[in-house]
């Protein structure tokens, strides 16, 4: 692992493949460390000739924190869902120009932009503001802020908003029962502790979810500005999401001209193994498109 400083923040991150081949950035999500994409997913990303960039984002893992009071999340939240105005320490923006300063960092000039659930949101904000340094986009269970799409089950949310633990044990359980109440079928016992132990251990910042979730409040409707996404673009749902209904992912394709779906049957608000090769070859098609 190594650390870039962009801005404010150290961002922590991983490189890995040659530096000669075409990037694949992987964005991950809300309060979700870097090391929670699949190594399976990073492998067969270099099995089809990739180079592959991960990173920790702000106030998350190895990466920087935010200094100052942590602002009322649910409360902003709350707020937006009911289409007031939302203020927060930093937006979505804020992040996006994160992954493209690491960009800058590597010499990359464009990437392959992946992003799961609010790293969704993440590449999407990279594509419309930042059209040139994108290549392609892929949005996996991710939505375009519009309040009346993508809506969370109420038990899935309030799995997210549940206080955190207080101990290393009550912590990791209470992960473990999270993703159990947001994953679908393919919900995976074993892997799900060995994740949740190993974010754990590698960092515990229950903190960060405030300024993250308070970013994704503030975000705004991104529907019309996703119109003039030029970079060819991939959206992947799971049927099963909780956390993010499929209308979230429906309306991200029909938002983007030209976006190419897949919706995975069995696939809730995680990345079940048996979908990850299927998931790559759909990455592999849209940057090869992009590549042309």
């Amino acid at each position: 692992m190594a650390t870039a400083t962009i801005g404010d923040y150290d961002i922590c991150y991983e490189s890995f493949g040659p530096e000669d081949a075409p990037t694949v950035m992987l964005v991950m999500g809300f309060t979700a460390q870097m090391t929670v994409w699949p190594t399976s997913l990073v492998s067969e990303l270099l099995e089809r000739g990739f180079r592959v960039v991960r990173y920790d984002n702000r106030d998350c893992g190895l990466s920087g924190k935010t200094q100052g009071e942590p602002p009322d999340a649910p409360a902003l939240l709350m707020a937006a869902l009911a289409g007031e105005q939302v203020d927060a320490p930093y937006r979505l923006s804020d992040m996006a120009a994160d992954g493209i300063g690491l960009l800058d960092h590597l010499g990359i000039e464009r990437a392959h932009v992946v992003g799961a659930s609010m790293g969704g949101m993440i590449v999407q904000t990279m594509a419309i503001e930042h059209p040139e340094r994108v290549a392609s986009l892929t949005s996996i269970m991710s939505t375009t802020g519009d309040p009346q799409v993508g809506q969370a089950d109420p038990e899935a949310m309030g799995a997210l908003l549940q206080p955190p633990a207080e101990t290393r044990d009550a912590a990791i359980a209470q992960s473990i029962e999270t993703w159990r109440t947001i994953s679908g079928p393919r919900f995976d016992e074993d892997r799900t502790r060995e994740q949740a132990t190993e974010s754990y251990d590698r960092c515990f910042y229950p903190v960060g979810a405030t300024f993250q979730m308070a970013a994704i409040a503030a975000g705004p409707d991104r529907t019309d500005a996703l119109h003039g996404v030029g970079a060819p673009t991939l959206v992947i749902h799971g049927r099963v999401d909780p956390l993010v209904a499929l209308s979230g992912g429906l309306a991200t394709a029909e938002a983007v001209p030209g976006a190419d779906l897949l919706v995975l049957g069995e696939m809730g608000h995680d990345l079940p193994e048996v979908y990850l090769p299927t998931i790559a070859d759909a990455i592999t098609s849209i940057a090869n498109r992009a590549e042309g």
